[in-house]
């Protein structure tokens, strides 16, 4: 396929586009910051004008346009730039991608959600645990927020565009190999990585995660939680939940070291099969 990839150079866009490229597919980057290089156009996703041009051909890097879309730029996560900006950069960048694709006829796009529209950072606890994708949104955030909006967006417009597929993957906290060195610290304190039920996931588990919903072929809407197999945690998952969340439901057997964002519907319907653990490199070492 012909791929344009948003947020190229972000954590998880750096891993997206030489995994896509691997496997054949002709990738063209576009971002606000990046090496000048053949496969990377330098854009800004809140101008719509911009947007369209880019899907709809550049040059002799894509003269024909693109078969699809994977939208990764945004502003990342709460914090990093005031509640407004945070909001309006994403939500405006989201609507354009999303308009752009459908105008420039490209019908398959997979977006980056986030785990923190399940009701991060559970001051909250969740209604039960694991979390899944069945319960309604507790955006608790103003990205939250975006991200929750983002997906409501793409439900109507895949209602309007009956041939229109959007899949949006909600990560957890996205981790390159020399993040794992932390972690054997995170056993001390519980409190330290509660807010995401201890959970993260592999930049490259999640470049595969996004290849796999691209090959997906049904149309319509989806999400699904996108994490590690495992927790960040060597502790007991029963006595992590028993410290940190008690009274909360929980659905079937936790002990170990399992993780508590499900993804078991990935698993299921997209083939999502995580390889990379922090314990692989913590082992070696």
């Amino acid at each position: 396929m012909r791929i344009a990839v948003t947020g190229s150079s972000g954590k998880l866009g750096r891993s997206v586009v030489p995994h896509l490229r691997e496997h054949g597919h002709h990738v063209v980057a576009l971002d606000q910051i990046g090496d000048r290089a053949p496969g990377f156009i330098r854009i800004d996703l809140t101008d719509a004008g911009q947007v369209l041009d880019a899907l709809t051909g550049i040059d002799e890097q894509a003269p024909d346009g693109f078969d699809a879309v994977v939208h990764l730029g945004a502003i990342p996560a709460p914090g990093l730039a005031t509640n407004t900006a945070t909001f309006h950069n994403n939500m405006l960048g989201t609507f354009n991608v999303l308009t752009g694709a459908i105008k420039a006829g490209i019908r398959n796009v997979v977006t980056a959600s986030s785990e923190t529209v399940l009701g991060l950072p559970f001051d909250v606890p969740p209604p039960y645990i694991p979390v899944d994708e069945e319960y309604p949104a507790r955006p608790e955030s103003h990205y939250s927020l975006s991200k929750h909006l983002e997906e409501q967006m793409a439900i109507q417009l895949t209602r309007w565009h009956n041939d229109l597929k959007v899949i949006a993957l909600r990560y957890s906290n996205v981790m390159d190999e020399e993040d794992y060195a932390q972690f054997p610290s995170f056993d001390a304190d519980a409190a330290q990585r509660r807010w995401n039920l201890w959970g993260y996931i592999d930049s490259r588990d999640g470049a595969e995660a996004v290849r796999l919903s691209l090959e997906h072929t049904d149309t319509g809407f989806d999400r699904f939680i996108i994490a590690a197999a495992d927790t960040v945690m060597s502790r007991d998952n029963t006595e992590l939940v028993a410290e940190q969340f008690p009274g909360v439901p929980v659905h079937g057997n936790i002990a170990g070291n399992g993780t508590l964002l499900s993804i078991d519907k990935a698993r299921r319907l997209l083939g999502f099969d995580p390889r990379h653990s922090w314990r692989d490199r913590h082992e070696e070492g």
